[in-house]
């Protein structure tokens, strides 16, 4: 099926720290035009499921403005630069976020998070043969480290209570990976 759309202008509107947000003026396969929003995440990032010798996973606890609440994910951030490997990126978000260090790093799976308005990636990777560091945060994150096993995590999924796109997909794709 061909979808015949052309974007025929992109403004401006915000640039932000990690995003630019713009409008764009479409014109519809009928010929009419439409605004839509569309948001540029400059860097792309990476995300890490750190799961510890016992089979628990380290989940982080913080604050997310968007939602005004508290939060359970998978430890992720922003690539430093676009150039930066995604799994680099990884081993320093597990490392900043919850103490730990690995040396057995590996894809798990490539995420689009929104693609009707915005072109954001997360690669995330699975962290194994944990080892103890020092958690070090950035400058305004305060995170709690919590480990939980597989099936509660995954019992929180469909409870509703865990609802990080990154997070839901990356426990999914972990429980599907270890039942092969």
């Amino acid at each position: 099926m061909e979808i015949k759309m052309k974007r025929i202008n992109r403004e401006l509107m915000y640039k932000g720290s990690i995003l630019d947000v713009y409008k764009d003026t479409m014109q519809l396969a009928n010929g009419k035009t439409e605004e839509w929003d569309y948001i540029a995440h400059r860097k792309g990032a990476a995300a890490v499921l750190p799961v510890l010798p016992d089979g628990r996973i380290l989940m982080v606890h913080q604050y997310r403005n968007a939602l005004d609440r508290e939060t359970l994910e998978i430890p992720a951030g922003s690539r430093d630069s676009v150039d930066e490997d995604t799994k680099v990126c990884a081993a320093r978000e597990l490392e900043e976020e919850t103490g730990y260090r690995s040396d057995k790093i590996s894809l798990l799976l490539s995420l689009r998070t929104t693609v009707a308005f915005c072109n954001e990636f997360i690669d995330v990777y699975l962290a194994e043969d944990l080892k103890p560091g020092k958690q070090h945060l950035d400058e305004g994150e305060e995170i709690q480290v919590e480990a939980y096993s597989l099936e509660e995590l995954c019992d929180m999924i469909y409870q509703g209570r865990i609802q990080d796109s990154k997070t839901v997909s990356a426990i999914l794709a972990y429980s599907n990976k270890i039942k092969k």
